[in-house]
């Protein structure tokens, strides 16, 4: 299969997003070094929006990695993946690169916790109204592979 770089997200392109429930954020410091986290994620529009949760992280007293990344480089990369160890006809991946923005309150934030909190349930015991939001302003979509299988 060919890989389709956009700028738009197709219609599969899309569903697969939406259809799948963790991805991988990668930020870099401003030298480049690189940083990958996993994270739960909402689509809109031609934006990817990812919360910071309530759950414990290892440093309470300064921001995040991804953030303080994002803060010195707003290139980013996100990935979701399909693996089959049986069938491998059935391997594909998205990536969507763009900048990030940090989103600490407003209009905007308030409407990606809402997505967040639709997609995951999870998310309504937590108060992550207090915590920031990543929006990736996607630039650029790639695909490979069969995204519009099913995930089972």
């Amino acid at each position: 299969m060919d890989i389709l770089p956009s700028i738009m997200l197709t219609d599969a392109q899309r569903q697969y997003l939406n259809s799948q429930r963790v991805g991988h954020l990668a930020t870099a410091d401003a030298s480049g070094v690189p940083h990958v986290t996993p994270v739960c994620y909402a689509l809109a529009a031609a934006n990817l929006f990812i919360t910071i949760d309530d759950k414990p992280k290892r440093q309470q007293d300064r921001p995040l990695k991804r953030l303080r990344n994002i803060a010195e480089n707003r290139s980013v990369t996100f990935v979701v993946d399909r693996y089959d160890d049986k069938d491998w006809s059935r391997l594909c991946w998205l990536m969507l690169r763009g900048q990030a923005d940090i989103l600490h309150h407003g209009a905007e934030h308030a409407a990606a916790q809402r997505l967040l909190r639709g997609r995951y349930k999870q998310l309504n015991e937590m108060a992550i109204e207090r915590h920031p939001v990543i929006a990736i302003r996607i630039e650029r979509a790639t695909s490979w592979g069969p995204l519009a299988l099913r995930n089972t």
